[in-house]
């Protein structure tokens, strides 16, 4: 386990990887992303992204404007932006998403909804996080189980997320999700579920791994709406849940409360999250443009240094905090197969929405 007091505030939704605001931000407080490419048309353009909580929208909406991009940022949930992208794809409303980890932009391209392109970054990536084709990698995003290390030591706390439901007292003490609409939440029952895998089982999971999700919603206390965990964690109401690792240091702050994370043997889900270009989008040129400007070096060294993100852009991860970059390096990957978490995502989700989610 280990105190990750320097990664700042990111998303979520649930949530977790994914903020999931919504609507348009006004311009906001900025890093400095002046030296990054510009020259936008003034056309707006529409950006989808689950990535846009914690001032992240109104950075970009500011920062873009200077390097002369008009965007317009919608925010939704991982799985819902995802949705909403496939729905119009025949007359889509968006013209850049980002924010999306590998398994939902591989759903959005299968559905021919993305466009090729390569940005003029392509070669400081390393490209086998992304498609190499219609979705590039941006930052990196650890799904952690956190735990109020004020009423928790580190010897008593669980060593795992199996441990919150089969050991009693942890039981009504962790925040369990209640709907499964954002990255965060199926991120969390990936790295779950996979643990599992019987080509046997029903959809790929055997009866003791769907016994094991039972178990989790049986146990834990159900998330309160518009309440953040960390509120309930400084009430006292809840001791832990899940989180994504760039919310802990601003939450605390927030919230005045110290949170160390589990790191589990088999490791935690690591998401990397993309971009793409809308397929059918009339502004086709203006958002390469904006592609270009947003995943080079400077603007991700800004967004790095602004949010305290791990950006995949080799030389903007230069520019990000020092602690996060140890952080990353001492982190153990969990190992998932992600093309079948990808195959069942969607069934596994039905499933527990039906039976297991009350």
């Amino acid at each position: 386990m280990r105190k990750v007091q320097t990664l700042a505030a990111a998303v979520l939704a649930v949530t977790l990887l994914a903020g999931c605001g919504g609507g348009t931000p006004t311009p906001a407080a900025s890093g400095d992303a002046s030296s990054a490419p510009a020259g936008g048309s003034g056309e707006t353009l529409v950006i989808y992204t689950n990535s846009n909580g914690e001032g992240r929208g109104e950075w970009l909406t500011a920062e873009a404007a200077k390097a002369g991009y008009k965007v317009e940022v919608v925010g939704a949930g991982g799985a819902d932006a995802t949705n909403k992208l496939i729905a119009e794809k025949n007359n889509p409303i968006a013209d850049v998403a980002f924010g999306l980890n590998n398994m939902y932009f591989a759903q959005i391209k299968a559905a021919d909804a993305l466009e090729a392109y390569k940005p003029a970054w392509a070669g400081e990536v390393d490209q086998a996080l992304g498609d190499g084709e219609a979705y590039w990698p941006l930052v990196k995003q650890a799904i952690l189980l956190g735990y109020n290390s004020d009423k928790v030591t580190a010897d008593a706390a669980p060593k795992d997320w199996t441990d919150l439901w089969t050991k009693d007292e942890f039981k009504d003490r962790y925040e369990r999700v209640t709907g499964m609409g954002t990255a965060t939440a199926q991120l969390v029952f990936a790295g779950i579920l996979t643990r599992y895998k019987d080509d046997s089982g029903d959809l790929g999971i055997s009866d003791e791994g769907w016994k094991q999700a039972e178990q989790y919603f049986q146990h834990g206390s159900p998330a309160v709406p518009k309440t953040d965990l960390f509120a309930r964690i400084a009430s006292g109401e809840a001791d832990m849940g899940q989180m994504p690792s760039s919310i802990i240091a601003e939450r605390e702050k927030t919230f005045k409360v110290n949170v160390e994370t589990v790191k589990p043997s088999v490791g935690v889900p690591l998401a990397v999250e993309q971009v793409a270009l809308v397929k059918g989008t009339d502004k086709k040129e203006e958002a390469q443009k904006f592609i270009d400007w947003f995943g080079s070096a400077d603007v991700q060294g800004a967004w790095a240094k602004k949010f305290n993100s791990m950006p995949v852009n080799k030389s903007a991860a230069a520019k990000a905090n020092p602690d996060v970059v140890d952080f990353f390096a001492d982190l153990k990957q969990q190992d998932i197969d992600w093309e079948f978490v990808q195959e069942n995502m969607g069934s596994w989700v039905e499933k527990i929405e039906l039976e297991y989610m009350q």
